[in-house]
């Protein structure tokens, strides 16, 4: 039980120290913004200790969502290092007491080369705080460590700052979900992002048919390719309705005269199509909101060439949701 009880006041020691931040955002979190915004070379992230570890999170987030970011370490860079740093680069430096020696040696050479520089550091008068260009507070007043010691509510606080900045800067510059889909092409969030021209079935795999094909070849097409559908097309295969297991069940009564009947006479007329770069999640949201099991892939607002097919299976065949 005393276990639980420490645990939760970890808890609340952190969610508090995020939450008096929100206070603290005022014109110098615009203007750390705004210099970020404007960075014609990338973002360069450092720290030391605690606040690197933090500081590599804030870069990989910064460069999953379209701003050039990567870490520096400060003891590398007094050693050597400091040739990555260049006139149109901003530095994000982190400290939370703002007097971290291997940083504050950094400040001269960032001044001499003429990189702006952000602060993120809980001593607002500090040494960092002061040659920064903005300086953002984020102090807490208690680390969640039963000794107060050890940096845990000060670099929850820091690492919530970041996330601020990233996202803040995401919708600045109009970062859009296929931007995202674009930098994440690995991993299941990947898979979530493919667009639907890379699961769709195209080619020889796709069911075609015209307005004039005889009903025999119809249902033959849509069982030999296995989609349950068949798209009727015109002379230059675009899209004018579709056939599907459904649509024969419902004309079933009238079994003798089905074979009689052409593709032009059963079709569904005007189907709900989306282009190639139709994200794989978009699509599975207008199958569910729809509740059809195939989706036509098409080029063109208005003709709509039958690009291809994509049917639920092939979303969830991907372990992508």
């Amino acid at each position: 039980m005393a276990d639980r009880l420490l645990a939760r006041k970890v808890l609340e020691t952190e969610a508090a120290a995020i939450l008096a931040l929100v206070d603290r955002l005022d014109a110098r979190f615009d203007r750390a913004v705004q210099l970020l915004r404007q960075c014609n070379g990338r973002v360069i992230v450092t720290g030391m200790g605690k606040s690197g570890i933090i500081c590599h999170k804030i870069a990989a987030t910064l460069s999953s969502t379209g701003t050039p970011a990567f870490f520096l370490h400060p003891a590398e860079a007094i050693h050597g290092d400091l040739g990555v740093i260049r006139g149109d680069d901003v530095v994000v430096a982190l400290s939370y007491s703002g007097e971290t020696n291997e940083l504050l040696q950094l400040l001269e050479p960032i001044r001499r080369l003429g990189a702006k520089l952000i602060a993120i550091t809980g001593g607002p008068e500090s040494t960092l705080a002061e040659a920064a260009d903005v300086a953002l507070d984020c102090s807490v007043t208690e680390e969640a460590c039963p000794m107060n010691l050890a940096p845990t509510a000060s670099t929850t606080a820091a690492l919530a700052i970041g996330d601020a900045l990233a996202m803040t800067l995401l919708v600045e510059k109009g970062f859009r979900q296929e931007d995202f889909a674009n930098l994440h092409p690995g991993g299941k969030l990947g898979k979530r992002l493919m667009r639907v021209e890379a699961l769709m079935h195209a080619g020889k795999q796709c069911p075609l048919v015209r307005a004039d094909t005889p009903m025999r070849d119809v249902i033959y097409e849509m069982s030999s390719k296995g989609l349950g559908m068949a798209c009727v097309v015109d002379a230059d295969e675009c899209l004018l309705g579709i056939i599907t297991d459904g649509d024969l069940r419902r004309h079933m009564n009238r079994a003798a005269e089905i074979l009689e009947l052409t593709a032009g006479a059963i079709m569904t007329p005007d189907p709900v199509s989306v282009p190639r770069s139709t994200l794989a999640a978009e699509a599975l949201n207008i199958m569910e909101q729809r509740k059809i099991t195939s989706l036509v892939v098409a080029d063109g607002d208005r003709q709509k060439r039958v690009a291809g097919v994509l049917h639920l299976h092939d979303l969830w065949r991907t372990e992508m949701f």
